[in-house]
């Protein structure tokens, strides 16, 4: 188990670095660089603008302000914004639990809804709600994430009036009330997609395990279809699953861009396009940093719990 879990250790940490290299790449690529906002200052002179990028260190080759930057971010000093001088990690701290919230209220509601229709499909394969829950999965998979966002607001906004448009909650609110009221929508329209997803593989995933032999012998031996199928069906069927969270972290994030825009929820999600538009790249690639490391890091503790379920995986 050791050496499985230095490995994979060793995996993540090379991942990061080339993940860290193609960002800075890409960043140092885009027109205008972070000079951009600064020669915008119609007050800005040519001297002015020179002096500043010293200051910044963006006149050294590219591969030394990498360098400097991974060594400082080794440090912890992951930089600071250029459009207020608040460091980068004190920046995305104030937007982190917003993310963590909607990601994480959207993925129990994509688990445990996306696994109950699953199985239930399994266990009634052919019936008029399984073929409904085929067609709905493809629906949801075809539509983007931004148009159901929308096709929400004016439903249960505009028309309805049951839901708020958008914001984290009311100001002068704050209550727990009044926090899950404006979670509603975000959290449903960032799960759909994924609802869909763990749907289709628990369905198939269930399948395959009621066709094994066990199931057969435990039928065999009087054991009622409750029991089958708690004990031994969805047991096994999970196993799956478990690889599947892991491997679901980046859509979620992604999604979770798209849903904070459309419901301008104050998470990292909305503030990596605010930081873009504003080629504010230290916050940019800070975020970069953390979201690689959040995927990475639940990978790894996907890798690591289906090793201690199934000790083959440790072996490969």
């Amino acid at each position: 188990m050791r050496g499985f879990l230095l490995h994979r250790l060793f995996q993540s940490a090379v991942l990061l670095v080339i993940v860290s290299l193609i960002g800075f790449a890409t960043l140092s690529l885009m027109p205008g660089g972070p000079m951009a906002q600064y020669g915008l200052d119609p007050g800005m002179t040519q001297d002015d603008l020179a002096r500043l990028k010293q200051q910044l260190g963006l006149d050294r080759p590219l591969w030394v302000q990498y360098f400097d930057w991974a060594w400082r971010l080794l440090q912890g000093d992951w930089g600071k914004s250029f459009r207020d001088g608040s460091a980068v990690l004190s920046v995305i701290g104030r937007h982190i639990f917003a993310t963590f919230l909607l990601m994480g209220t959207s993925t129990v509601i994509a688990i445990a809804l996306g696994s109950w229709i699953g199985i239930r499909g399994a266990t009634h394969r052919h019936s008029v709600f399984d073929y409904l829950a085929t067609i709905g999965a493809m629906i949801a998979l075809s539509i983007p994430t931004f148009w159901f966002g929308l096709i929400g607001i004016y439903f249960f906004t505009l028309k309805l009036g049951w839901l708020p448009a958008g914001n984290m909650y009311t100001i002068g609110d704050g209550s727990v009330l009044d926090y899950a009221h404006h979670l509603i929508m975000p959290s449903v329209v960032l799960s759909l997609v994924h609802v869909a997803i763990w749907s289709r593989y628990m369905r198939t995933a269930t399948l395959d395990a009621i066709s094994q032999d066990f199931v057969k012998t435990a039928r065999a031996k009087g054991a009622s279809e409750r029991r089958v199928l708690m004990k031994h069906v969805v047991g096994n069927a999970l196993l799956p699953m478990i690889a599947l969270a892991g491997v679901q972290l980046p859509s979620i994030l992604t999604g979770a861009l798209v849903t904070e825009t459309v419901f301008t929820w104050p998470g990292m999600g909305r503030l990596f396009l605010d930081s873009l538009s504003y080629s504010d790249y230290p916050v940019v690639m800070g975020l970069l940093i953390f979201s690689a490391i959040i995927v990475i890091l639940g990978n790894l503790i996907a890798d690591i719990v289906i090793a201690f379920v199934d000790p083959r995986i440790r072996l490969a």
